[in-house]
């Protein structure tokens, strides 16, 4: 059996773009939940992916990414969950993780048949991530209480949808397990 891989979406971000004043709440609330996933992912030693848009400036690296969103608005959203030296990397362009970026291929290189999916925007990008994931034959775990939102009823609706269409488990953070490091 292949090993779990906890997929952080969007998190490290500058919020000066439109919806962050509303998103920031949201972020706020499931902040704790991100934490919490983050810590027994990293305890069981299993990988963590920070997949993250690159806001546009294609010659950003993820230091360099991470660097502005510390030095934004709302560093205090950033700081608690910043990654380690051990998380990886992967830059996006567009909502879902897996579009024209090399998830797929690590997650195949770390021998992962299940990701866990936490970040934003629950109605955007990690529906997206998580259909994506789907269609590649991963087994997909929705963090509930570890995703934000813009729009509460939308964020309600995709999160039934992942469950529904997408055979995803919805799980609140501390529900979630890890198995530790892929067997090489």
């Amino acid at each position: 059996m292949g090993c779990t891989a906890l997929i952080v979406i969007d998190m490290i971000n500058t919020y000066e773009h439109e919806d962050a004043d509303v998103l920031v709440d949201s972020v706020r609330t499931c902040l704790p939940g991100v934490d919490a996933v983050l810590r027994r992912a990293r305890a069981d030693g299993s990988p963590v992916i920070y997949v993250n848009d690159n806001f546009g400036r294609w010659r950003s690296h993820h230091g360099e990414i991470l660097q502005a969103a510390l030095a934004g608005k709302h560093s205090e959203l950033v700081e608690p969950i910043a990654p380690d030296e051990d998380s990886l990397f992967v830059v996006k362009a567009r909502h879902s993780a897996f579009f024209e970026t090399p998830l797929a291929y690590l997650l195949g290189q770390l021998g992962a048949e299940r990701v866990v999916l936490c970040g934003q925007v629950t109605e955007q990008c990690v529906l997206y991530s998580a259909l994506d994931a789907y269609i590649r034959h991963l087994d997909v775990v929705v963090a509930a209480d570890a995703v934000a939102h813009i729009d509460p009823a939308l964020a309600e609706a995709a999160l039934y949808m992942m469950e529904r269409n997408m055979a995803a488990g919805i799980r609140l953070s501390h529900e979630i397990t890890f198995d530790g490091p892929p067997a090489r």
